[in-house]
Order: C-alpha cells, then sequence, then structure tokens
C-alpha cells in the first residue's frame, strides 16, 4: 500500500503517522512514549538497578541483600510469602504501563462513555495534532464539529476548546492517550501519564511527574453523549430524582419491578455538574458527591502514604500500589462498583448497570429495558473481561465482594498473560525512580537566601510535620485539624459497609487467576489502625488527609488538597477563578505565598467563595493555617526567603557504598 494511503486511513484515527506505525510493528495501536533525550528530568537510578544489591518489597517492608546473595537465603524472600524483586526489567515494565495500558479501559470511554461520539471527534483531535506541525504544546486545542449547549454555555461547530491534552514534539498522540483499532472502529483510552506528565512550556521538553495542572477533564467528559456513566462522581444524589416514566422498569436484583431514571434529564444533571469542574482537577471518588481534588504529582519516594486522604497506606510500596490500582480498577470504569453499589450507595446492582448502560454511546451497549433482559444480563454478553465487573482488565481480590485497604472496591487491574498486581507494582517501581526537574529558575536564588529559608522553615515549626528527607512525616491528621474543605477526606467511608481483611495473591499467581490460587493475609502489623481509619473516613473520624512531601513544588501549583491556593502570575490574579478557570497557570511562587500569608490567603478564600462553581465542587482554599508573615512575627525578607527555599527542595539520591543484610525497614 502506498504510503498516501496509509495517511488517509490513520487521519480518522488521531494523527497523522499513527496508523503506519502501527502497522510497521504489527499492532493497529499507538501510545506516545517519549525517548530519554525528550526528559527534562530521566529518571535516577538506584543501588539496586546498577547490580550493587537486590532490592524487595514484602507488602510495603523493604527488604536489601547483596546482588550476589541466594534468593533462598533469607525465606522472606521467596515470591510465595509475597516478596517482589525489583529490577531493571520490572522498572522498564513500570514505565511501558505508565505510558502505554489503559486495560481495556477504551471500551468504556469509546463505547459507553463516547468520549469522542459527541462535538470532539476524532478526526478534529488528528486535526489539531496535524497543524501543530510537530512543534508540540502543553494544551492542545482541538475544534468542535457540531454546536452544542451543555452547562448553561453555548459553543459553536468550528470553536476551539481547550483541552489541557499536552503533546510532545514529534508526537502523533497526546501523552497518555492511546488509540486502537478494532473491528472496524477505532477507539482511544487513557493511561496513567494523561494526567501525571506535562510538557514544559518554556523548553517543549516532558516533564514525568508532574501534575497535567490545565487537562480538562470535567469539560470533555461533559461532551461526551453519555457523561452520565460518571454520575457517581458527581452531586447526582438521588437518582429517584430523574424518573419520569414509572413504567419504564427493570427487574431488580431481589425479583422486583423498578424505574430507571430518565435518560436525558439525567445527562443534563451530570453534564451541568461536570462543567464545573476546574482544570487540572477529577473527582477520584464515588460518593454521590462532587469533591474534586487536584491531580497530584508522581514523585511518590517517601511520600507515602497515598491520595490526598492517605487512604492508599497498606499493600506494597507502602501503599503506591494501592493508589496506582485504583486509577483503573475504580477510575476509568464505573461498572466495575456494580457489585459493591448497594452496600455503597443504597443501588440495586441492576438499576446501577442499567442506568450506565441505557445511553451507550455505541449501540452494542446500549440497554433497552423493553429487552426483557436484566441489565446485567445484557452487559455480561458483551463482556470483554467475563467474570469481573466492569470491561476493564481486572481480577478479584480473594474476599470479593468485600473490599478492603488495598482495594477500594474489590478489584485489581491485572491483564492476562502477567501475574497478579505485576503491571501495578512495576508501575510504582519507575515512579520512585522519578525525580523533579533539577535545573530551573530557582538556579539563580543565592545561597544567603536559600540558607534564611531553611532557618525560617525551623523556626516557623513547619518542620514538625514535613521532617526528613522527603519533608514528610507521612501522617494521616484529621480533616477537622487541618481546617481545609472536609468533604473529600470523607469520601470512603461507606465503604466500612463491606470492608473486609486486607488479602491478596503471592506475585507469582498468573492471571488469568487459577481455581487453586494461594491466599496470602497482607500484613497491617507496622500500620496504626488509627490512620487507617482516618484515611478512609471510617467510624465517623470524618477522615483526614495526609502531610504532604514538599519535593517539587515548582511543578505541583496550585496548592492543598483542592488546588484552592491559586495566584497567577500577576496577584490580581487570585482565587482559582481568576486564574484557573480562565485558562491562566498558577504561578508557583505567587500561590505559595499565599498558602503562608494570612492576608493574601483571605483574599484567595473570598475569590473562591464569590464563584458558584467552586462551591459546588468543594473549592475553597481554606486551611492549613501557618502562618509566615508580619502577623506572625516574620519579615517580609523572612517570607520570601522561606517560599524560594521550599520550590527549590529537591531529593537526595541514594546510593549504597556498603553491601550488607538489612532488617525489614517498616
Amino acid at each position: 500500500m502506498r504510503k498516501s494511503k496509509w495517511v488517509l486511513l490513520l487521519i480518522p484515527i488521531i494523527a497523522v503517522g499513527a496508523l503506519w506505525l502501527a502497522a510497521y510493528i504489527g499492532k493497529p495501536e499507538y501510545a506516545y512514549v517519549p525517548p530519554e533525550h525528550k526528559l527534562e528530568n530521566a529518571p535516577q537510578l538506584q543501588a539496586q538497578q546498577l547490580g550493587f544489591i537486590r532490592q524487595y518489597d514484602l507488602w510495603g517492608k523493604t527488604l536489601t541483600v547483596p546482588g550476589s546473595a541466594l534468593q533462598d537465603q533469607d525465606p522472606r524472600l521467596s515470591a510465595a510469602n509475597g516478596a517482589i524483586e525489583i529490577t531493571k526489567d520490572m522498572i522498564a515494565l513500570g514505565r511501558r504501563t505508565l505510558y502505554e495500558e489503559t486495560f481495556g479501559n477504551e471500551v468504556f470511554l469509546t463505547d459507553i462513555l463516547g468520549i469522542v461520539d459527541g462535538p470532539m471527534k476524532l478526526g478534529k483531535i488528528a486535526k489539531a495534532i496535524a497543524e501543530l506541525k510537530g512543534k508540540g504544546t502543553n494544551n492542545l486545542q482541538i475544534e468542535l464539529d457540531q454546536d452544542v449547549t451543555i452547562g448553561g454555555k453555548s459553543f459553536r461547530k468550528g470553536d476551539k476548546i481547550d483541552t489541557g491534552f499536552d503533546v510532545a514534539k514529534g508526537a502523533y498522540a497526546p501523552i497518555g492517550v492511546k488509540v486502537k483499532y478494532d473491528k472496524g472502529k477505532a477507539r482511544i483510552g487513557v493511561t496513567c501519564m494523561a494526567c501525571h506528565a506535562t510538557v514544559n512550556r518554556e523548553t517543549g521538553m516532558v516533564v514525568e511527574g508532574a501534575p497535567n495542572s490545565d487537562l480538562n477533564l470535567g469539560f470533555m467528559l461533559a461532551l461526551a453523549p453519555n457523561s452520565s456513566a460518571y454520575f457517581t462522581h458527581t452531586d447526582v444524589t438521588k437518582l429517584v430524582d430523574f424518573i419520569k416514566n414509572e413504567n419504564r422498569t427493570v427487574i431488580n436484583s431481589k425479583g422486583k419491578p423498578e424505574a430507571l431514571p430518565d435518560p436525558a434529564a439525567l445527562e443534563k444533571a451530570v453534564d451541568d455538574n461536570l462543567m464545573k469542574w476546574a482544570p487540572g482537577n477529577f473527582d477520584t471518588t464515588v460518593d454521590l458527591i462532587s469533591d474534586v481534588t487536584q491531580i497530584p504529582d508522581m514523585f511518590t519516594k517517601g511520600d507515602h502514604p497515598f491520595s490526598w486522604s492517605g487512604f492508599a497506606i497498606a499493600g506494597p510500596f507502602k501503599g503506591l500500589s494501592t493508589f496506582s490500582n485504583n486509577v483503573h480498577a475504580q477510575n476509568t470504569d464505573t461498572l466495575s462498583q456494580s457489585e459493591i453499589s448497594e452496600p455503597l450507595w443504597g443501588i440495586d446492582k441492576e438499576i446501577y448497570v442499567g442506568t450506565i448502560l441505557q445511553n451507550a454511546a455505541h449501540r452494542k451497549f446500549r440497554y433497552d429495558p423493553k429487552s426483557g433482559l436484566k441489565p446485567t444480563e445484557f452487559f455480561n454478553r458483551l463482556d470483554p473481561n467475563p467474570g469481573t465487573p466492569g470491561v476493564n482488565e481486572v481480577i478479584k481480590i480473594p474476599n470479593f465482594p468485600k473490599v478492603s485497604a488495598i482495594a477500594p472496591n474489590g478489584l485489581y487491574i491485572s491483564s492476562p498473560g502477567f501475574h497478579a498486581g505485576e503491571q501495578v507494582n512495576a508501575m510504582s517501581a519507575y515512579q520512585n525512580t522519578v525525580r523533579p526537574p533539577d535545573k530551573d529558575s530557582s538556579a539563580a536564588t543565592n545561597a544567603k537566601t536559600i540558607h534564611l529559608g531553611a532557618e525560617v522553615f525551623k523556626k516557623a515549626q513547619c518542620i514538625s510535620c514535613h521532617a526528613g528527607d522527603f519533608f514528610t512525616n507521612n501522617r494521616i491528621l484529621p480533616a477537622v485539624e487541618i481546617g481545609t474543605e472536609p468533604a473529600r477526606a470523607k469520601a470512603f467511608h461507606t465503604t466500612q459497609n463491606a470492608f473486609g481483611e486486607a488479602e491478596f495473591y503471592p506475585p507469582n499467581t498468573p492471571v488469568p487467576l487459577p481455581s487453586d490460587a494461594k491466599v496470602v493475609k497482607i500484613p497491617l502489623d507496622g500500620i496504626d489502625p488509627k490512620q487507617i481509619e482516618l484515611g478512609f473516613g471510617h467510624h465517623q473520624s470524618g477522615g483526614g488527609y495526609k502531610v504532604k512531601g514538599l519535593i517539587g513544588l515548582r511543578w505541583s501549583a496550585p496548592y492543598l488538597h483542592d488546588g484552592g491556593v491559586a495566584v497567577g502570575p500577576e496577584l490580581g490574579q487570585i482565587g482559582v477563578a481568576e486564574s484557573v478557570m480562565k485558562g491562566i497557570q498558577p504561578d508557583p511562587y505567587n500561590s505559595l505565598k499565599a498558602l503562608i500569608d494570612r492576608k493574601l490567603r483571605m483574599q484567595v478564600i473570598e475569590a473562591n467563595r464569590k464563584d458558584a462553581r467552586l462551591r459546588d465542587t468543594h473549592i475553597t482554599g481554606q486551611g492549613h493555617e501557618y502562618w509566615v508573615d508580619e502577623s506572625s512575627g516574620f519579615t517580609k525578607e523572612e517570607q520570601d526567603a522561606l517560599v524560594k527555599y521550599l520550590l527549590q527542595l529537591k531529593m537526595k539520591c541514594y546510593r549504597c557504598t556498603t553491601i550488607i543484610l538489612c532488617p525489614i525497614a517498616s
């Protein structure tokens, strides 16, 4: 086939060149993985990758042995007991998985949600990338294919929208977007790096681990024809409020007829809420409350527990695998909650599945209550991953449908042909090698200022929580103690209705799981039960927020879990509405100053309070009232020095110089 014909084939998919490359490698799919010379922060390899030592993770405990030692010298190092050896191959798998692996979510996002079946079409994405002429961007602007009114706002055909998708120089697709062509249909899915990598506007280089702070997820979900599939991530609290036809029923799991909500009315309500989400934010929990949080950074080494609430506190890599798992086991396929919808929200599973599928973008997945089938019966005939809830590639934890400290919905992402949790653990291993870029504008800050900032950091008692090499005491603090917006802290509280023991499989267990798969109880003896209680918001604790590590602050503005402390490059751009919501990137220096300056913070909070969109999505910028300003006895010079000191903090790179058998680390 001539090259010109290849180009014609790949334009409808996503970008000029994608299908041509797919043909060369023999797979009809494409996801961009930046080569090392295009990275602004190449990962720093640790000692175990250099061959000096062998390192293992044992359910969150770290074991280190000499590189020449035999595995059977220590019984703890057996895979049957849960030991995971961290190797170069494992870390390489982790990087590929972060950039390339969707775990099958393109089926949910394309066929059920319809992410490119609304006004945002694949052809227009391809056109937008082609118009870059290989230059790259940190905000791909895509032309709408039709007129649309959504969330009370009208858009015309031909209008260009800000997606926040980052496209690297010479790439044929946005970072973290994967294109697959199968059975005559092009589908797109998302990988982890859509949220956790960005293109530096100044250099054009890819910054791994930096949050994609302008990714416009709410808007793009709202443009999809079946965004109501994400109703549990919004403020739709009662489906019964959307019933218009009492005769439009299904047989629920108790054998009784029950009405489905009206598709159009529910779609409008969900769209209206999604349009309020600030760019760079996503509602990662399924609590029927629109409590968005900002996308976190991926500078994870030493920053446990994970998630803003710290719920990911148990399991491999000190909970990092639990956190990474939750992204695809729960958030990119809402059908995955079908077996626990009753204990979590009191929604019968037939009603839940029927609600998600009744307006599916692809006719094949669109459920009709007149079919005579129960919604689950209808779905089971189409399920690409039979035997588990949802369409993504997951396995059930041993005590499913119970949920646990390592799997808040009872599922764990694992693709057939791999071992149980292998890809997730590989991602964790790679994430712990990622460091913020060393080169930034803080290099111009003189040593005297940095020294003063370090002294202020101690004098202001910041070090009482943000201590150690990673500037965190690794604790979860009650939300009421920190004073920040509390909704997200307790978002997992209903999981206590189905909470079971933390159990999993040894890391050498193949997928699909054998019928006699060994079950291992994950040790929680080194974890304070009160910390787990706070992380999940159980037992009316109100939940809490983790003490965030301070590495990479230059790349993670705005600040606090809700991203509410935002100030643009100009001090008049105060608050989220006047910066983020207007497409203005928050300035790290000004935003961090607002975090510690009482007067400036009050202005930020007041500006946020005036915007109904922010009120409805629980973005306030309040709390964490630890001031370093004139009201607390510090000079402007000291405040300036502290901010500059914080913006230049970097991880230490540890390399073992001795070869010893280390004890299990806590």
